[in-house]
């Protein structure tokens, strides 16, 4: 049986009548892919490669069979895990063959982190953790925290933060619901200490980073937004967030080695007056060796006609470019735009068949300004997609120029790589 992914090019070949079965992953382009996420989903796999007992593991080798690391996820908490990820770096036109081989235990591997996320609440002495919550919800209209009242957040960082190996990423849990960027210099997992002293100010330079971006009233590194037309005519631009939402959840569903995802629900939240209160998902993922975060958005009781926005903050851009493909659109911005006041790119990718417009809001008299803003169609159980991508100069030397980071995002929507599950 041959099961080609529809967002990337890469062939999954299922050889379910040989001996030991197969499975055969072919990257079928003439480009190198460092890197790239693989995901063996575990009811498809046993429908070619039969039952796969409770405690039992899957052996995964590379070509020159030394194993591969490999996460084990349990997604929907029946003790089992459901999806079996890993992390390779192909040549260009390799195919690996995965033998069907289970085991009774994981590989031992010595394995480096290369993913984290992670939600963890200031504790009675002042210090957050150590261990950190898999789930959590959010106090009712909570405000940001007075820095100049209070030295430390209820949050570590104010809120949920997810890294991998290349960047990092944060989310204001409060009435703001903004995005913001963690530039690293380190392939260390660093966020459970980053703002647990006061002492060692996030906003300059360390030996791991910094934070790098000024959000303001902007929607930030990617942070949600609903274009909901009104009664009058003329449609409005409502941030996730505010105080008309009933419930903020958090919960963290995978935690490295190789990837890291969160789900975020926002329940019954009162986008306008005589509208339905609408439920909004957002599901959260990053893995090793990448610059962005994969979100996948689910917008439940949405109003007719109404679209989803997310965006790009232009505080200090006034250019925004953008790359096009048949199957895949991207807007982006080059400028010295970090808070090291240094260069940084900033891009979302999306399927083109979800995307319904581009533009800019306008930087008075609306609750959102500052962005460059990407809208998606919303279709009803089905998510909308995006990857934002954080490119510093500090990070990466092909980040040191606008061609460089073009030419970088440019590749990144040739791979058509989204990715799907087998």
């Amino acid at each position: 049986m041959h099961l080609k992914h529809n967002l990337i090019a890469l062939l999954i070949l299922v050889a379910s009548c040989s001996s030991p079965k197969q499975i055969v992953i072919d990257n079928s382009t003439s480009d190198e892919r460092k890197d790239e996420l693989i995901v063996l989903k575990r009811a498809r796999l046993e429908k070619s490669v039969g039952n796969i007992a409770p405690g039992k593991y899957l052996k995964i080798k590379s070509a020159t069979g030394m194993p591969v690391v490999v996460q084990y996820d349990d997604l929907n908490g029946d003790q089992q895990w459901d999806e079996a990820s890993f992390l390779y770096s192909f040549k260009p036109n390799e195919k690996l063959v995965v033998n069907g081989e289970v085991s009774d235990a994981p590989a031992t591997i010595k394995a480096m982190v290369r993913a984290h996320v992670r939600q963890m609440k200031k504790n009675a002495d002042n210090t957050f953790g150590p261990v950190a919550l898999d789930k959590d919800t959010m106090p009712v209209n909570a405000q940001p925290t007075d820095f100049s009242k209070q030295p430390l957040p209820p949050y570590l960082t104010e809120g949920p933060a997810w890294e991998n190996d290349k960047v990092g990423f944060r989310l204001y849990f409060d009435v703001r619901n903004g995005k913001d960027i963690w530039g690293k210099i380190t392939n260390s997992m660093v966020l459970d200490e980053v703002g647990a002293d006061t002492a060692k100010n996030y906003h300059k330079l360390a030996d791991w980073g910094m934070d790098i971006l000024k959000v303001g009233a902007s929607l930030g590194a990617g942070a949600l937004a609903l274009q909901v037309p009104l009664p009058n005519g003329k449609d409005t631009l409502v941030r996730l967030g505010g105080k008309n939402i009933e419930q903020v959840t958090y919960e963290k569903l995978a935690d490295g080695p190789v990837r890291a995802i969160c789900r975020l629900t926002y329940k019954n939240w009162k986008v306008a007056e005589g509208l339905a209160p609408v439920t909004v998902i957002e599901e959260i993922a990053i893995w090793g060796g990448q610059y962005f975060y994969e979100s996948k958005v689910w917008v439940k009781g949405a109003p007719a006609n109404a679209k989803l926005v997310t965006g790009i903050v232009n505080l200090h851009s006034n250019t925004v470019y953008e790359v096009n493909t048949t199957g895949y659109r991207s807007i982006f911005t080059y400028d010295v735009q970090s808070e090291n006041k240094d260069k940084l790119g900033m891009a979302i990718l999306m399927p083109a068949a979800q995307v319904a417009g581009t533009g800019t809001t306008p930087n008075v008299n609306t609750d959102i300004q500052n962005t460059y803003i990407m809208k998606a169609n919303i279709t009803n159980d089905q998510p909308v997609l995006f990857r934002f991508y954080a490119g510093w100069e500090k990070s990466d030397n092909r980040f040191t120029t606008l061609e460089g980071f073009k030419q970088f995002i440019e590749s990144e929507v040739s791979k058509k790589s989204f990715q799907d599950i087998l």
